[in-house]
């Protein structure tokens, strides 16, 4: 028999936080954002659940853009990081994807290729976050390049909010940054894409053209301090195991490597059949949310490779079988990844290829 441990993809509910997140933008179209393996829930099964929804699908890597067609999707493919050799425009066009473009010389190297179609381009401008961009010294050769780059179709504008999901009484939001971008467009009235998950819900106002869910598709918040739920999203995925042993121990024993966990009382610990080699964090400390048996308790010490322990003093009824939810349905994500200081992204990213999915 395999391990307990498995992850469950819900597809009603990648199409709940869809749907979701365009009717808070209305007459916006959205890219749903796949990229990362679809933030580890799997590419064709996000792919397949919005397949006759989504008006777009954006990633990053051209091998699962290639995928994507190969699965049957037709509508518009977006390289969120374009392209990044010469080589790779082949495939762009065969697959008639649609590139972002941040340096210069993408465009000018698309232009040389000589490809037999011309590509939609997003261009991004860097407008305060700093990674990927345009910024306001190199519009003029920009301008000049897109005036004679006969491989370009449509031009989309676009850029990256960094404080969409900040404190608004701290006065952080996305003002300096939609004003750097005003300045930088001047008189343009082609199309735009500014949103994020966090800008789609809390400023909608930005919608414009096109919008970019990522996180929310999969059921996580974008803000600290506004839970999924209260937000209207479902879980994406649940990540279930099982308790495969028991132990009984004394006040003053402790648990797990370095015995980071001292029981203060007679104690029940629990196996469970989960690790960080499976993708849950090993930095997950003592008193991070787990539901055993549908009840809520606490991990305890320190994750190991394949288990980590619960509190089951007070689950008198839980032994070796009950079943243990990760995070999921009746435990979010987010709560789970702040107990360990991290963020939810990195939890669903962080499945292993060991651990088995299905889809629901």
């Amino acid at each position: 028999m395999p391990r307990p441990i498995r992850a469950r993809v819900d597809r009603e509910a990648l199409l709940h936080n869809y749907l979701l997140a365009k009717s808070h933008v209305p007459g916006s179209r959205a890219w749903a954002v796949v990229k990362a393996n679809a933030y580890g829930h799997g590419l064709l099964n996000a792919a397949d659940a919005l397949a006759e929804t989504a008006d777009g699908f954006a990633l990053l890597d051209l091998d699962e853009a290639v995928a994507l067609r190969e699965a049957g999707i037709r509508q518009p493919i977006l390289l969120l990081e374009g392209f990044f050799a010469a080589e790779d425009l082949e495939l762009v066009a065969e697959h008639r994807l649609s590139l972002v473009v941040h340096r210069l010389d993408q465009l000018q190297l698309l232009r040389q290729v000589g490809l037999p179609l011309r590509v939609p381009v997003y261009v991004k401008f860097n407008t305060g976050m700093n990674r990927l961009g345009f910024r306001p010294e190199q519009l003029g050769a920009l301008r000049d390049e897109l005036a004679r780059n006969q491989a370009v179709s449509e031009v989309t504008l676009m850029s990256h909010f960094a404080e969409a999901d900040g404190d608004r009484l701290a006065g952080r939001g996305i003002d300096w940054q939609l004003a750097q971008f005003r300045a930088m467009v001047g008189e343009w009235r082609g199309p735009v894409s500014l949103a994020n998950s966090a800008a789609i819900l809390r400023y909608p106002q930005t919608g414009r053209d096109w919008v970019r869910p990522g996180i929310m598709l999969y059921g996580s918040s974008p803000f600290a301090d506004e839970s999924a739920e209260s937000l209207g999203l479902r879980p994406a995925m649940t990540l279930t195991s099982e308790v495969i042993a028991v132990q009984q121990i004394a006040a003053g024993e402790r648990v797990g490597y370095g015995g980071l966990f001292a029981a203060e009382r007679e104690t029940r610990v629990g196996v469970v059949a989960c690790g960080y080699a499976d993708g849950y964090p090993r930095h997950a400390p003592t008193g991070t949310p787990i539901l055993v048996g549908g009840w809520r308790t606490r991990t305890l010490g320190r994750v190991s490779m394949d288990m980590l322990m619960v509190d089951l003093t007070d689950l008198r009824e839980a032994g070796v079988g009950t079943p243990v939810t990760l995070w999921g349905e009746g435990l979010s994500a987010d709560e789970v990844a702040a107990a360990a200081g991290t963020i939810s992204y990195e939890l669903f990213c962080a499945l292993a290829k060991r651990v088995p999915v299905t889809v629901a």
